[in-house]
């Protein structure tokens, strides 16, 4: 849960596409805030297992529980509370119960079967890019397929190049990179987009062929999503030719009381056809983090 400005909402988002489990940590002395909303939000919409790290609990105003209370408002009921939601209470500093962390991590991974082939061919997820003054453009990899290695030649976005230099989290020079293992990577020939996916390929000619092909399927997305974004005007439409079966909604208001009335009102609609889901409510104004959110979940602010 990354705190501080709305520029962050395009992180979560990234985040939340990119990974297999989301661990959201919560301070205990300080509470389930607007950013915490936010980050659950983008996780029950990426469709991941959500885990809760509750951490700071060596503070002498830590309240573990009231976190707990305030998070079942959100659906996410902890498992001691007889929910599906894994709490884990934790202390950085201290080191306080991180190894029952990481052991419910794996449990979870099992249960939902999440699995990776590291015998297929290399595909990673950039996570964030930068140009470095010494080594040119960087982008931050994790593997999400196979094995990268130093020399293979690879495709991003528009486009491509060959791994000149592998690095890890210490800076520390590597051969290859294996499943699942963040690393920095350089032999790109601009900076690449955060959030594009990296795949590994034979040689230069298979790159430009694919570089051809995800053009031509770049600007047929383009055509669809442009048709795909559903506004008010497209929902009878879609509602009649029975293509859409729940209406997403972000819910603002000026007051909690305007809230909680509106809120009552929209799930009181009894509409068979179409099933009603508030995926994201606050008071305030409408932000750009609302739109984003409305854009990647195909949602109706209101």
């Amino acid at each position: 849960d990354t705190p501080g400005h709305e520029a962050f909402t395009s992180m979560r988002a990234r985040g939340a596409r990119v990974t297999d489990i989301a661990v959201i940590v919560i301070a205990a002395d300080d509470g389930i805030m607007p950013q915490t909303v936010e980050a659950i939000n983008h996780a029950k919409d990426a469709g991941v297992p959500i885990i809760i790290a509750i951490n700071k609990i060596d503070l002498p105003n830590s309240n573990p529980d009231k976190i707990k209370k305030d998070l079942t408002k959100y659906n996410l009921v902890p498992e001691e509370w007889g929910g599906d939601t894994v709490c884990i209470e934790i202390s950085a500093k201290k080191k306080t119960n991180l190894d029952e962390f990481l052991e419910m991590i794996i449990l979870v991974a099992d249960l939902n079967e999440i699995r990776g082939n590291p015998s297929s061919g290399g595909t990673g997820i950039i996570i964030e890019s930068s140009m470095n003054k010494g080594l040119g453009p960087v982008g931050t990899v994790i593997i999400k397929r196979g094995k990268i290695k130093v020399g293979d030649s690879f495709v991003t976005s528009d486009l491509f190049g060959r791994v000149r230099l592998i690095r890890d989290e210490n800076g520390k020079e590597l051969n290859g990179a294996v499943l699942s293992q963040p690393v920095e990577i350089i032999g790109f020939p601009s900076v690449p987009k955060a959030g594009d996916k990296l795949f590994i390929v034979k040689n230069e000619k298979v790159s430009k062929e694919l570089l051809n092909r995800k053009e031509y399927e770049r600007k047929m997305m383009k055509i669809a999503d442009s048709r795909r974004t559903l506004t008010l005007e497209k929902l009878s439409e879609l509602v009649k030719e029975n293509e859409i079966k729940k209406l997403k909604i972000i819910l603002k208001a000026d007051s909690y009381g305007s809230l909680d009335a509106v809120e009552k009102s929209l799930n009181n609609i009894k509409e068979e056809k179409i099933k009603i889901d508030i995926i994201h409510k606050a008071v305030g104004p409408i932000t750009n983090s609302d739109i984003m959110l409305a854009e990647a979940s195909n949602a109706i602010v209101v």
